[in-house]
């Protein structure tokens, strides 16, 4: 089963590919782990990638889409993948079906997680973290005994730059540009299937059992 996974920042991606990584039995790759893993380890492709990086340069899509179909070579991607980052454009998309295709085989599923920017800024805003030892906390859903203070160590509770108004806005109107076409794309080829994010991880999770279920 080869899957790819849709969603704004704060939808809860990470969470749902561990899930279904595990019970399909199939590798999650997330482009930054790709790219991190072939930095670290200084392959060629991630030389160059690091190159770029370093300037404070895009990486450009046809270094990206080479790391990606090189990473989908490895033998635990036989069976099948769960690409989660990958792709942000219609062009990586089109790059992917036509590296696929010449392997015999294509994308089963486009799974779009769904969630309102209304929701979404609410429950990033919200989350604190203790500035000591790490724990997280939400002011509405998870909120600590005291107000910032951590009920674990007694540290101060922050709200991370990422996680501020203003910065979750950007991230949002970036995915919504980028991944609007990409919607489209996978919708006109009839393997865009939508899920509910707003509800429970376990709901979200078997209504994307439902859908996979047959292909399991």
């Amino acid at each position: 089963m080869r899957i790819i996974l849709l969603g704004p920042p704060g939808a809860g991606k990470g969470t749902q590919a561990k899930l279904i990584s595990n019970e399909y039995s199939i590798p999650h790759i997330s482009t930054g782990d790709i790219f991190r893993k072939n930095i670290s380890e200084q392959t060629p492709l991630g030389v160059k990638a690091k190159s770029y990086m370093d300037k404070g340069q895009l990486v450009p899509d046809e270094l990206t889409i080479e790391i990606v179909n090189d990473r989908l070579q490895e033998d635990d991607c036989k069976k099948g993948f769960l690409l989660d980052g990958f792709p942000r454009t219609v062009s990586q998309a089109e790059a992917l079906d036509s590296f696929l295709q010449q392997k015999g085989t294509k994308i089963d599923k486009a799974l779009l997680i769904e969630v309102p920017h209304e929701f979404i800024l609410e429950r990033m805003t919200g989350r604190r973290v203790c500035k000591d030892c790490g724990a997280s906390y939400h002011v509405k859903f998870n909120p600590s005994k005291v107000e910032s203070v951590c009920d674990l160590c007694g540290g101060e509770l922050i709200q991370r730059k990422d996680d501020s108004e203003e910065t979750v806005k950007e991230r949002l109107e970036v995915y919504s540009n980028q991944t609007a076409p990409l919607v489209k794309y996978y919708n006109e080829k009839s393997n865009l299937c939508k899920v509910d994010g707003t509800l429970e991880i376990e709901e979200v999770f078997q209504n994307i059992c439902d859908i996979l279920g047959s292909d399991k």
